[in-house]
């Protein structure tokens, strides 16, 4: 897959939660683009089996560990350097949704296991992908959600922690512009992958298409949105064409925040 033309030619991509519907998708897009990639995830034996159903190994290598450990979020950047020779572009995929149900019944450890998956791992790729772009420069793409502008009932500690992304990737985007780093989020609405049949499943165990009915009636476009159109935008934002983009929170939503 990939010829290694495209507008991501020569650049050195970092892939969180890659063994994902999203992460897959960014993976494929930015193969086709021309990048070279290191995919991360939690499963080293979903991760080869990810890399290998790209078929071009010569510009995919993986790396296991936690997004939320430092440590091993500086051996992840270290082993793309040490292989690559340069980080170009960090996807902060990885995430949680946690539990579907009313702040008033979310426990302590549920709430804070959220903010550790989702948070405290998109910290930890801007700190240290921020320190390792600053002779290159280069572009750090945290995935965040609708959930993070808005609220949406039942998914609190969801929506704190994608609102927590878009604050970081904010003042590391005014942190990290003289040296050329641009730091943006994605904010996707409802997306048909298995994150989503997780949340609908929750909300409503006895049938969760009905909890679908009620997620896509706030969508204007009146559907979901697939990995692949946040693949799409994803790899603009990593892309030199997005030169002029830092600091934002870009909705791919189908019009869900437009009411």
């Amino acid at each position: 897959m990939g010829t290694g033309e495209g507008r991501l030619k020569g650049k050195v991509a970092i892939i969180t939660g890659a063994t994902g519907g999203i992460g897959g998708a960014i993976a494929r897009k930015m193969l086709d683009e021309g990048a070279t990639l290191m995919l991360a995830g939690r499963d080293e034996g979903r991760l080869k089996a990810a890399a290998d159903a790209l078929h071009a190994r010569d510009r995919v290598a993986t790396c296991a560990g936690q997004p939320s450990d430092e440590a091993d979020v500086e051996a992840l950047i270290a082993a793309a350097t040490e292989k690559f020779g340069q980080l170009d572009i960090f996807v902060a995929n990885a995430g949680s949704e946690g539990k579907v149900m009313p702040i008033t019944m979310t426990s302590l450890e549920d709430f804070e296991a959220v903010q550790h998956a989702n948070v405290t791992s998109v910290f930890l790729a801007i700190k240290h992908a921020g320190a390792a772009m600053q002779e290159r420069g280069g572009s750090i793409i945290a995935v965040s959600s609708v959930a993070g502008v808005v609220g949406v009932s039942g998914i609190g500690a969801y929506a704190a922690s994608k609102h927590g992304i878009a604050g970081l990737a904010k003042v590391g985007a005014l942190e990290l512009a003289q040296a050329k780093v641009r730091v943006n989020c994605v904010a996707p609405a409802p997306i048909d992958n298995a994150m989503m049949e997780s949340i609908e499943g929750q909300a409503s165990p006895d049938d969760p298409s009905l909890a679908r009915s009620g997620f896509t009636s706030l969508i204007a476009m009146g559907r979901y949105g697939t990995n692949e159109e946040v693949a799409d935008f994803v790899s603009f934002l990593g892309s030199d064409e997005a030169s002029y983009c830092t600091g934002g929170v870009y909705a791919v939503d189908g019009g869900f925040l437009a009411a």
